[in-house]
């Protein structure tokens, strides 16, 4: 806080003027003789018409202003001065004979700022006219302080790259600085004093007026509530459009003050980011995708055997018809039954070959409502091939009545297949294969997690802080990329995937499901 006293050195190296007024010369020399030794400039008048002339043309800081005077008395002269903007802050200090409290009201009434009693005493015009021009003092001070910091106050408004707009208590617009008038395209010349309804800055809509009501910064200068925006459109002088964040404050005296900034670069970058992660989603997808293409193709034998079972079938059972038919042996009832046996054969291979398409297939991004326990059974019906391939059984222990979730189904399904199948590698490497691999599922709380249990090798020390990094495998002929893809997965549907080791040996490797 700036100290606002003055110096001794300056104190004493300016003079105050103090004019005496008096129609007594008596008077006027026990006055000029008792402020002598004051450090003033000592300035006499012995009528009113020269007082004026004299304070008119000096300005001094005090007047001594007699009121009983011929002509124009004290108090004319005071309210001439106090009417002329050039004197009006002249302090004027009565002298009187009059007692009576009326006299005395009627000083101060006219603008007087103390009034001394004659015959008067010395101690008190001194010590009365000292702490006058003290004051004086001071609120010279004060003034040239806040003309300081009015000047500062203009430079930061005009520094500051925030629009700033001040508005009265009906909502005409009282100041701009210049951030606010290029921001908004609108001269300072062409908003003031105008309502700010007026520069339909919040109409975005060419078929909707708006009410003055429904503007952010009504709650601040009619309501008194403070307001904010993280984003709002305006609408520039050119008619183009422009986002801005918004702060409307109220002011104590009424009306309030506008802070706005143009969010623009803000608002591309955004959306520069909401594209990069597009991509990012995309790309991860595609790397989803052709991890499952990799899973298939590993499959490939497996589900060709699988396949080729029940086509045999159908081919043995078209034969039987086709040569009892020849022999006309065929009775309706065996016709029925191979006919059925046919659709079973067929069924069955069209059940593999949905399965693995349903694997497969790009998944569209789309959220359905599934059963959890349903959508296990699929994954573990896919993974029949690889069960009889590598002689491990698969035992499902689901929790009934769960929830339902709504989930990308195929990458969900994808994430559960990857972690069976690597549940039975490893409890046949083991040759642990007659404990099989379980999968349970259960609720905990606000999520529903699914359970991988094998028997198999286990994770070795030190694996575990690199299993979910990409590339890291502990297979020979492995990418490293399946359960990065994994954790990439169950992450973007808001969940987690972990793994323990199990003390009897093997892992256990989980996932979780957010409820909706």
């Amino acid at each position: 806080m700036s100290d606002l006293s003055i110096p001794q050195e300056q104190e004493e190296s300016v003079l105050e003027r103090v004019l005496l007024v008096d129609d007594n010369p008596i008077n006027l020399q026990i006055l000029h003789k008792t402020l002598s030794n004051g450090g003033y400039q000592l300035l006499t008048a012995e009528d009113g018409e020269t007082a004026v002339q004299i304070a008119t043309e000096t300005k001094p800081s005090l007047i001594l202003l007699d009121i009983m005077m011929p002509g124009m008395d004290g108090y004319e002269v005071c309210q001439i001065l106090k009417s002329n903007p050039d004197t009006a802050d002249i302090a004027v200090i009565f002298l009187s004979a009059l007692e009576d409290s009326s006299a005395k009201v009627k000083g101060f009434t006219v603008g007087g700022v103390d009034y001394i009693s004659k015959p008067f005493q010395v101690d008190e015009v001194v010590a009365r006219v000292r702490n006058h021009i003290k004051i004086h003092r001071l609120e010279r001070q004060l003034a040239r302080r806040n003309i300081e910091l009015e000047s500062e106050n203009h430079q930061i408004l005009n520094a500051v790259s925030e629009g700033i707009i001040g508005l009265d208590k009906d909502g005409r617009i009282t100041m701009l600085n210049p951030s606010a008038t290029v921001i908004c395209g609108w001269a300072v010349a062409d908003c003031l004093g105008e309502q700010l309804t007026a520069l339909r800055l919040f109409e975005v809509d060419e078929n909707i007026e708006m009410q003055e009501h429904q503007i952010l910064p009504y709650r601040s200068y009619r309501m008194g509530q403070s307001a904010h925006s993280d984003m709002e459109m305006i609408r520039r002088r050119d008619n183009s459009f422009l986002p801005i964040a918004i702060t409307s404050t109220p002011r104590a005296e009424g009306g309030a003050v506008i802070v706005f900034r143009d969010i623009s670069e803000w608002v591309d970058s955004e959306e520069a980011l909401r594209i990069a992660r597009e991509e990012l989603e995309s790309q991860r997808q595609n790397i989803a995708h052709m991890e499952r293409l990799n899973t298939t193709g590993a499959m490939a034998a497996g589900i060709a055997h699988e396949v080729n079972q029940p086509l045999t079938a159908i081919s043995n059972y078209s034969r039987v018809a086709k040569r009892l038919l020849e022999q006309e042996q065929l009775q309706r009832e065996q016709l029925i039954e191979l006919l059925d046996k046919l659709d079973v054969q067929s069924q069955r291979a069209s059940e593999v070959i949905q399965r693995m398409r349903s694997y497969v297939k790009k998944p569209s991004g789309a959220l359905f409502e599934v059963d959890v326990n349903e959508m296990i059974r699929e994954v573990i019906a896919l993974a029949e091939v690889d069960s009889r391939i590598n002689d491990v059984s698969v035992h499902f222990e689901p929790q009934h009545h769960l929830p339902r979730l709504s989930l990308d189904v195929v990458q969900i399904q994808q994430v559960a297949l990857n972690l069976i199948r690597n549940a039975m590698e490893a409890t046949a490497v083991a040759n642990s294969s007659s404990q099989g691999v379980m999968v349970k599922t259960e609720q905990q709380g606000n999520t529903i997690v699914v359970h991988v249990i094998d028997h198999g090798v286990g994770i070795a020390l030190g694996e575990e802080d690199q299993l979910f990094n990409p590339f890291y495998t502990t297979k020979a002929n492995g990418m490293g990329i399946g359960l990065s893809i994994c954790q990439s997965i169950i992450q973007a549907q808001g969940g987690t995937i972990g793994f323990l080791r199990n003390p009897q040996g093997g892992a256990t490797f989980y996932f979780s499901l957010p409820l909706a």
